[in-house]
C-alpha cells in the first residue's frame, strides 16, 4: 500500500475499467496529417533508430536486421 492503492481500490478500478472498455475507443490517427505525425513516433522515441539509414536497396541486397 506504499502507493495508496489498497486491494479493494485496485479491484474497484479494475472493474470500472472493464466497464468503460477504453481499448474499444482507441482508434489512432484518422487524418492523413495525423497519420504522418504518428508514423514518426518510433524515431521520435528512439525505437528502431538503428534502422533509420537502411534503404530498400540494402534490403534487396539481403541486409539482415
Amino acid at each position: 500500500m506504499a502507493n495508496g492503492w489498497t486491494p479493494e481500490r485496485k479491484a474497484k478500478q479494475s472493474e470500472l475499467i472493464r466497464q468503460w472498455k477504453p481499448w474499444q475507443h482507441s482508434t489512432g490517427a484518422k487524418t492523413v496529417a495525423g497519420k504522418k505525425i504518428v508514423s514518426r513516433n518510433a524515431v521520435k522515441y528512439k525505437f528502431f533508430t538503428s534502422f533509420v539509414n537502411i534503404t530498400f536497396k540494402d534490403i534487396a541486397k539481403g541486409f539482415r536486421f
